[in-house]
Protein backbone atom coordinates (compact mmCIF):
# COMPACT_ATOMS: atom_id res chain seq x y z
CA UNK A 1 0.00 0.00 0.00
CA UNK A 2 2.99 1.92 0.80
CA UNK A 3 4.47 1.71 -2.66
CA UNK A 4 1.67 2.27 -4.48
CA UNK A 5 0.62 5.79 -2.33
CA UNK A 6 4.57 6.82 -3.54
CA UNK A 7 3.83 5.94 -6.97
CA UNK A 8 1.29 7.99 -6.99
CA UNK A 9 2.83 10.70 -5.31
CA UNK A 10 5.53 10.97 -8.17
CA UNK A 11 3.20 10.52 -10.33
CA UNK A 12 1.10 13.63 -9.16
CA UNK A 13 4.77 15.58 -9.00
CA UNK A 14 5.54 14.81 -12.10
CA UNK A 15 2.59 16.16 -13.83
CA UNK A 16 3.14 19.13 -11.87
CA UNK A 17 6.37 19.65 -12.48
CA UNK A 18 5.32 19.16 -16.41
CA UNK A 19 2.21 21.30 -16.42
CA UNK A 20 4.49 24.04 -14.83
CA UNK A 21 6.94 24.18 -17.32
CA UNK A 22 4.78 24.28 -20.13
CA UNK A 23 3.25 27.29 -17.74
CA UNK A 24 6.19 28.97 -17.75
CA UNK A 25 6.84 28.17 -21.72
CA UNK A 26 3.80 29.58 -22.35
CA UNK A 27 4.01 32.38 -20.39
CA UNK A 28 7.21 33.33 -22.04
CA UNK A 29 5.99 32.84 -25.64
CA UNK A 30 3.50 35.44 -23.93
CA UNK A 31 5.88 37.58 -22.70
CA UNK A 32 7.81 37.70 -26.17
CA UNK A 33 5.02 38.71 -28.51
CA UNK A 34 3.38 41.10 -25.81
CA UNK A 35 4.87 43.72 -27.42
CA UNK A 36 4.38 44.62 -30.94
CA UNK A 37 7.53 44.88 -31.75
CA UNK A 38 10.64 43.41 -29.95
CA UNK A 39 14.56 44.30 -29.89
CA UNK A 40 17.24 41.26 -28.82
CA UNK A 41 21.01 41.47 -28.59
CA UNK A 42 22.20 38.89 -30.53
CA UNK A 43 25.74 39.91 -29.97
CA UNK A 44 27.85 42.35 -28.04
CA UNK A 45 31.69 41.39 -29.15
CA UNK A 46 34.51 43.84 -31.63
CA UNK A 47 34.57 41.74 -34.96
CA UNK A 48 37.63 39.99 -34.54
CA UNK A 49 35.03 37.85 -31.41
CA UNK A 50 36.43 36.84 -27.99
CA UNK A 51 38.85 34.73 -27.33
CA UNK A 52 40.52 36.78 -30.17
CA UNK A 53 43.02 35.18 -33.15
CA UNK A 54 46.59 35.16 -31.59
CA UNK A 55 45.75 36.25 -28.17
CA UNK A 56 47.93 35.33 -25.77
CA UNK A 57 46.29 37.24 -23.00
CA UNK A 58 44.70 36.39 -19.76
CA UNK A 59 41.75 37.91 -21.59
CA UNK A 60 41.57 34.91 -23.85
CA UNK A 61 43.72 31.89 -22.29
CA UNK A 62 40.54 30.08 -21.09
CA UNK A 63 38.43 31.10 -23.25
CA UNK A 64 40.31 28.99 -25.80
CA UNK A 65 39.89 25.80 -23.57
CA UNK A 66 36.38 26.32 -22.72
CA UNK A 67 34.37 28.71 -24.78
CA UNK A 68 32.02 31.22 -24.07
CA UNK A 69 28.77 30.71 -25.93
CA UNK A 70 27.75 33.84 -24.97
CA UNK A 71 30.36 36.15 -26.69
CA UNK A 72 29.20 36.49 -30.19
CA UNK A 73 29.89 39.32 -32.53
CA UNK A 74 27.84 42.54 -31.87
CA UNK A 75 24.28 42.33 -34.06
CA UNK A 76 21.04 42.80 -32.94
CA UNK A 77 17.87 41.06 -34.15
CA UNK A 78 14.45 42.97 -34.11
CA UNK A 79 10.97 41.21 -34.53
CA UNK A 80 7.82 42.86 -35.62
CA UNK A 81 5.32 40.41 -33.90
CA UNK A 82 1.98 41.82 -35.48
CA UNK A 83 3.34 42.21 -39.37
CA UNK A 84 5.01 38.15 -38.64
CA UNK A 85 8.90 39.83 -40.00
CA UNK A 86 12.31 39.68 -38.92
CA UNK A 87 15.10 41.72 -39.20
CA UNK A 88 18.79 41.59 -38.46
CA UNK A 89 21.71 44.09 -38.24
CA UNK A 90 24.82 43.33 -39.16
CA UNK A 91 25.74 39.65 -40.88
CA UNK A 92 28.63 38.78 -38.54
CA UNK A 93 31.05 35.48 -38.45
CA UNK A 94 28.52 34.25 -35.98
CA UNK A 95 25.70 34.45 -38.29
CA UNK A 96 24.83 30.90 -38.32
CA UNK A 97 23.33 30.77 -34.61
CA UNK A 98 22.49 34.46 -34.60
CA UNK A 99 19.52 33.68 -37.61
CA UNK A 100 18.44 30.20 -35.77
CA UNK A 101 18.26 32.08 -32.46
CA UNK A 102 16.44 34.89 -34.69
CA UNK A 103 14.28 32.51 -35.82
CA UNK A 104 12.84 30.90 -32.29
CA UNK A 105 12.30 34.30 -31.33
CA UNK A 106 10.14 35.54 -33.74
CA UNK A 107 8.63 31.87 -34.24
CA UNK A 108 8.71 31.98 -38.26
CA UNK A 109 9.60 28.90 -39.68
CA UNK A 110 11.95 30.61 -42.47
CA UNK A 111 15.73 30.09 -41.41
CA UNK A 112 16.23 34.12 -43.13
CA UNK A 113 14.64 37.40 -41.63
CA UNK A 114 12.88 39.73 -44.01
CA UNK A 115 15.76 41.87 -44.08
CA UNK A 116 19.67 42.65 -42.97
CA UNK A 117 20.86 46.23 -42.33
CA UNK A 118 24.69 46.57 -42.52
CA UNK A 119 26.85 49.42 -41.00
CA UNK A 120 29.82 49.00 -43.15
CA UNK A 121 32.24 47.27 -44.68
CA UNK A 122 34.78 45.92 -41.92
CA UNK A 123 35.18 42.01 -41.61
CA UNK A 124 32.38 41.52 -38.45
CA UNK A 125 29.52 43.13 -39.83
CA UNK A 126 29.27 41.92 -43.40
CA UNK A 127 30.80 39.07 -43.75
CA UNK A 128 28.25 36.52 -42.64
CA UNK A 129 26.63 36.93 -46.15
CA UNK A 130 28.94 34.70 -47.36
CA UNK A 131 27.01 31.44 -45.05
CA UNK A 132 24.21 32.23 -47.43
CA UNK A 133 26.09 31.73 -50.47
CA UNK A 134 25.68 28.31 -52.23
CA UNK A 135 28.68 26.62 -50.63
CA UNK A 136 26.47 26.65 -47.15
CA UNK A 137 22.50 27.90 -47.19
CA UNK A 138 22.12 28.88 -50.77
CA UNK A 139 19.01 31.43 -49.68
CA UNK A 140 16.79 32.50 -52.14
CA UNK A 141 16.77 36.55 -52.28
CA UNK A 142 17.74 37.92 -49.07
CA UNK A 143 16.87 41.29 -49.17
CA UNK A 144 20.08 43.07 -47.78
CA UNK A 145 20.00 47.39 -46.77
CA UNK A 146 22.75 48.58 -47.83
CA UNK A 147 24.21 52.71 -48.17
CA UNK A 148 25.43 53.45 -52.12
CA UNK A 149 29.06 52.67 -51.76
CA UNK A 150 28.29 49.20 -49.39
CA UNK A 151 26.06 48.09 -52.31
CA UNK A 152 28.84 49.19 -54.54
CA UNK A 153 31.32 47.11 -52.76
CA UNK A 154 29.36 43.81 -52.43
CA UNK A 155 28.24 44.19 -56.36
CA UNK A 156 31.80 44.85 -57.76
CA UNK A 157 34.09 42.83 -55.36
CA UNK A 158 34.07 38.55 -55.23
CA UNK A 159 32.56 36.59 -53.59
CA UNK A 160 29.79 38.92 -52.46
CA UNK A 161 28.83 39.77 -56.33
CA UNK A 162 28.50 36.30 -56.34
CA UNK A 163 25.80 36.02 -54.16
CA UNK A 164 24.20 38.73 -56.24
CA UNK A 165 24.42 36.80 -59.32
CA UNK A 166 23.28 33.29 -57.95
CA UNK A 167 20.13 35.36 -56.51
CA UNK A 168 20.95 34.43 -52.87
CA UNK A 169 20.74 38.34 -51.78
CA UNK A 170 19.33 40.89 -53.20
CA UNK A 171 20.24 44.45 -52.25
CA UNK A 172 18.24 47.29 -51.65
CA UNK A 173 19.53 50.87 -51.39
CA UNK A 174 19.33 53.12 -48.74
CA UNK A 175 20.39 56.44 -48.08
CA UNK A 176 21.79 59.33 -45.18
CA UNK A 177 18.77 59.95 -43.20
CA UNK A 178 15.98 58.27 -45.08
CA UNK A 179 13.14 56.87 -43.71
CA UNK A 180 12.93 52.95 -44.52
CA UNK A 181 9.60 51.69 -44.08
CA UNK A 182 9.53 48.29 -43.10
CA UNK A 183 5.77 48.36 -41.94
CA UNK A 184 2.85 50.33 -39.48
CA UNK A 185 5.21 49.45 -36.94
CA UNK A 186 8.85 50.12 -37.77
CA UNK A 187 11.16 52.66 -39.88
CA UNK A 188 14.66 52.44 -40.15
CA UNK A 189 16.90 55.50 -40.75
CA UNK A 190 20.99 54.83 -41.88
CA UNK A 191 22.81 58.22 -40.18
CA UNK A 192 26.49 58.36 -41.16
CA UNK A 193 28.90 58.71 -39.12
CA UNK A 194 33.26 58.87 -39.26
CA UNK A 195 34.97 55.96 -39.01
CA UNK A 196 37.68 54.10 -41.28
CA UNK A 197 35.98 54.02 -44.49
CA UNK A 198 38.68 52.00 -46.49
CA UNK A 199 35.59 50.14 -48.64
CA UNK A 200 32.53 51.42 -47.81
CA UNK A 201 31.00 54.60 -45.68
CA UNK A 202 29.79 53.74 -41.55
CA UNK A 203 26.68 54.37 -40.67
CA UNK A 204 24.61 53.90 -37.43
CA UNK A 205 20.77 53.44 -36.92
CA UNK A 206 17.87 54.91 -35.92
CA UNK A 207 15.34 51.95 -35.09
CA UNK A 208 11.55 52.98 -34.32
CA UNK A 209 9.27 50.93 -33.35
CA UNK A 210 5.44 51.49 -32.13
CA UNK A 211 6.35 53.13 -28.60
CA UNK A 212 9.97 53.30 -28.76
CA UNK A 213 12.96 54.19 -30.67
CA UNK A 214 16.61 53.20 -30.87
CA UNK A 215 20.01 54.40 -31.69
CA UNK A 216 22.43 51.92 -32.71
CA UNK A 217 25.98 52.97 -33.64
CA UNK A 218 28.38 49.84 -32.91
CA UNK A 219 30.94 52.08 -34.94
CA UNK A 220 32.44 55.59 -34.87
CA UNK A 221 36.03 57.29 -34.74
CA UNK A 222 35.28 59.75 -32.01
CA UNK A 223 31.98 61.41 -30.61
CA UNK A 224 34.10 64.68 -31.11
CA UNK A 225 34.50 64.43 -35.01
CA UNK A 226 30.83 63.64 -35.59
CA UNK A 227 29.03 66.63 -36.95
CA UNK A 228 25.68 65.77 -34.83
CA UNK A 229 25.93 66.11 -30.78
CA UNK A 230 25.87 62.59 -29.43
CA UNK A 231 24.25 63.46 -26.62
CA UNK A 232 21.31 65.47 -27.91
CA UNK A 233 20.98 62.00 -30.42
CA UNK A 234 20.71 60.45 -27.24
CA UNK A 235 17.91 62.52 -25.73
CA UNK A 236 15.68 61.97 -29.13
CA UNK A 237 15.91 58.37 -28.39
CA UNK A 238 14.38 55.79 -25.79
CA UNK A 239 17.72 53.52 -25.77
CA UNK A 240 21.48 54.01 -27.32
CA UNK A 241 23.57 51.31 -28.12
CA UNK A 242 26.72 52.67 -28.41
CA UNK A 243 30.19 52.10 -29.46
CA UNK A 244 32.30 51.12 -26.42
CA UNK A 245 35.06 49.04 -28.40
CA UNK A 246 38.05 49.95 -25.66
CA UNK A 247 37.57 51.01 -22.12
CA UNK A 248 40.63 52.67 -21.93
CA UNK A 249 43.83 53.54 -23.53
CA UNK A 250 45.61 50.95 -21.64
CA UNK A 251 44.23 47.72 -22.56
CA UNK A 252 45.41 48.35 -26.32
CA UNK A 253 49.08 49.79 -25.39
CA UNK A 254 50.63 47.51 -27.71
CA UNK A 255 48.61 49.16 -30.64
CA UNK A 256 48.73 52.50 -32.28
CA UNK A 257 45.32 53.94 -31.37
CA UNK A 258 45.63 56.48 -34.60
CA UNK A 259 45.20 53.08 -36.49
CA UNK A 260 41.88 52.37 -34.92
CA UNK A 261 40.34 55.14 -33.11
CA UNK A 262 37.36 54.38 -30.39
CA UNK A 263 35.58 56.62 -28.23
CA UNK A 264 36.91 54.99 -25.29
CA UNK A 265 33.99 54.25 -22.75
CA UNK A 266 36.09 56.46 -19.76
CA UNK A 267 35.66 59.27 -22.54
CA UNK A 268 31.90 58.73 -23.48
CA UNK A 269 31.59 58.52 -19.48
CA UNK A 270 32.66 61.63 -19.00
CA UNK A 271 31.09 63.26 -22.14
CA UNK A 272 28.16 61.93 -20.37
CA UNK A 273 28.32 62.86 -17.19
CA UNK A 274 25.78 66.19 -17.34
CA UNK A 275 22.58 63.83 -18.82
CA UNK A 276 19.84 63.85 -16.49
CA UNK A 277 19.99 60.24 -15.27
CA UNK A 278 17.33 59.24 -17.44
CA UNK A 279 19.54 60.42 -20.37
CA UNK A 280 22.19 58.39 -18.68
CA UNK A 281 20.05 55.10 -17.78
CA UNK A 282 19.29 54.95 -22.13
CA UNK A 283 22.89 54.29 -22.88
CA UNK A 284 23.76 50.60 -23.02
CA UNK A 285 27.43 49.96 -24.75
CA UNK A 286 28.23 47.58 -26.75
CA UNK A 287 30.56 46.74 -29.43
CA UNK A 288 33.29 45.06 -26.92
CA UNK A 289 36.79 44.19 -27.93
CA UNK A 290 38.38 41.24 -27.04
CA UNK A 291 40.39 43.21 -23.66
CA UNK A 292 37.66 45.15 -22.88
CA UNK A 293 36.85 44.52 -19.21
CA UNK A 294 33.37 45.26 -19.43
CA UNK A 295 32.81 41.38 -20.89
CA UNK A 296 33.37 40.42 -16.96
CA UNK A 297 30.43 41.55 -15.24
CA UNK A 298 32.65 41.11 -11.59
CA UNK A 299 34.91 43.72 -12.88
CA UNK A 300 35.55 47.24 -11.48
CA UNK A 301 35.04 48.50 -15.02
CA UNK A 302 31.55 46.99 -15.31
CA UNK A 303 30.63 48.41 -11.83
CA UNK A 304 31.96 51.35 -12.66
CA UNK A 305 29.66 51.89 -15.80
CA UNK A 306 26.27 50.82 -13.55
CA UNK A 307 27.40 53.08 -10.57
CA UNK A 308 28.01 55.94 -13.42
CA UNK A 309 23.78 55.28 -14.22
CA UNK A 310 24.75 53.45 -17.51
CA UNK A 311 24.37 49.74 -19.14
CA UNK A 312 26.41 47.04 -20.25
CA UNK A 313 24.68 45.41 -23.01
CA UNK A 314 24.20 41.51 -22.55
CA UNK A 315 23.72 38.51 -24.86
CA UNK A 316 20.17 37.37 -25.41
CA UNK A 317 18.54 40.82 -23.53
CA UNK A 318 15.21 42.00 -24.70
CA UNK A 319 13.48 45.23 -25.04
CA UNK A 320 10.14 46.07 -26.14
CA UNK A 321 9.38 49.17 -28.66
Amino acid sequence: MKVHFFALALLISSCITKNDKKSADQSLAQEIQSAKVTLHILGTVQDGGSPHIGCQKECCKELFKNPDNTRKVVSLGVVDHENEKSYLFEATPDISEQLKLLKNLSKKTSETPDGIFLTHAHIGHYTGLMYLGREALGSNAVKVYAMPKMKTFLETNGPWNQLIDLGNISILPIQNEEITMLSNNLQIIPIKVPHRDEFSETVGFRIMGPNKSVLFIPDIDKWSKWKKDIEQEIQKVDLAFLDATFYSGTEINTRNIEEIPHPFVIESMEQFKNLPSEGKSKVHFIHFNHTNPLLDKKSKAHKSVVKAGFHVAHFKEKFDL
